[in-house]
């Protein structure tokens, strides 16, 4: 009898000790996630794209295009983007939004207080007051990849430069040939495998961070680079706000899974080695668009 229970004892400390080594998926790092590891999206860096089928929420970045995202903020602000379109759906790329008539001077839409266009803001200057977690695994497009303040950033040690990533969901600011010609008046966001070609070309302001089903369902336009061709083809905007500028009660109450917590780096690792029972073979790798950056709404007892 007390072989049988000595047994019995050792028996259950070693499932013990194997339950607890057993590695951890996204879904046990989120649960045990405390409050400290969240954090609610900015009302002055948050916009509200309103269209007929609901609300697409988006999170401005001012510390990688400070200039870019106050002049949004103007447009918004003088309803610049209401009633305009979305022009654009490309399969497996981009849906872009603006002024139909932005090449007729007569007709395009008046720019009250906003600038029309900008200098680039593709880069910033790395700086200490800059966060920034990085990525262990090894990126064709940067020498340095990782997460800023909850934005995919990649980083050049050697020219002191980072921007902000082409992954899916991320929004920039459509521009022609010259540099100077983007003002945040025509946007766009990824809605397909990420185009990082684009990083340090062009301005990115920020990411959608709920709602991003509502524009990779468009229908696809025929025309060229996916336009459409037709004007009743357009998707009619009713609406961009700041959130700032919304009641309380009209806003969506969200928080953003903040990156520079070692729940975050559990999160990654969970990541680059999955251990769901599904998952045979774990790549030992993981691709910085392939970090999910988590947004859930805020518990009715933390507001």
């Amino acid at each position: 009898m007390v072989c049988a229970i000595a047994l019995a004892c050792v028996t259950l400390v070693h499932a013990d000790a194997t339950k607890q080594a057993k590695p951890l998926t996204m879904s046990d790092v989120l649960a045990a996630s405390k409050a400290s590891d969240w954090r609610a999206l900015d009302a002055d860096n948050t916009l509200y794209l309103e269209l007929a089928g609901g609300r697409v929420v988006i999170e401005l970045s001012a510390a990688y295009a400070p200039k870019h995202a106050e002049n949004i903020k103007a447009l918004v602000r003088e309803k610049y983007f209401d009633g305009l379109a979305i022009l654009r759906v490309q399969d497996n790329y981009v849906v872009q939004w603006g002024d139909p008539e932005s090449d007729d001077k007569t007709k395009q839409r008046v720019i009250k207080n906003a600038q029309r266009t900008l200098a680039p803001e593709f880069t910033r200057k790395i700086s200490a007051d800059l966060p920034f977690t990085r990525l262990p695994d090894v990126d064709g497009y940067a020498p340095q990849v990782g997460f800023s303040n909850g934005f995919p950033v990649g980083r050049d040690p050697k020219t002191g430069d980072t921007w902000l990533a082409h992954c899916y969901g991320m929004v920039g600011v459509g521009r022609d040939n010259a540099v100077d010609s983007g003002s945040g008046a025509e946007l766009y966001v990824v809605i397909g495998n990420a185009p990082r070609h684009l990083d340090r070309n062009i301005a990115v302001v920020g990411r959608v961070v709920q709602g991003i089903e509502l524009l990779s369902s468009l229908p696809r336009g025929t025309g060229a680079l996916g336009f459409y061709e037709k004007p009743e083809q357009r998707i009619a905007i009713k609406s961009v706000r700041l959130a700032a500028d919304v009641p309380a009660a009209e806003r969506s109450q969200l928080e953003v899974i903040r990156t520079d917590t070692p729940t975050f780096a559990a999160l990654v690792e969970s990541r680059r080695n999955r251990h769901d029972e599904w998952y045979k073979v774990p790549a030992g790798n993981v691709e910085l668009c392939n970090v999910p950056i988590v947004v859930r709404p805020i518990a009715a007892s933390a507001k």
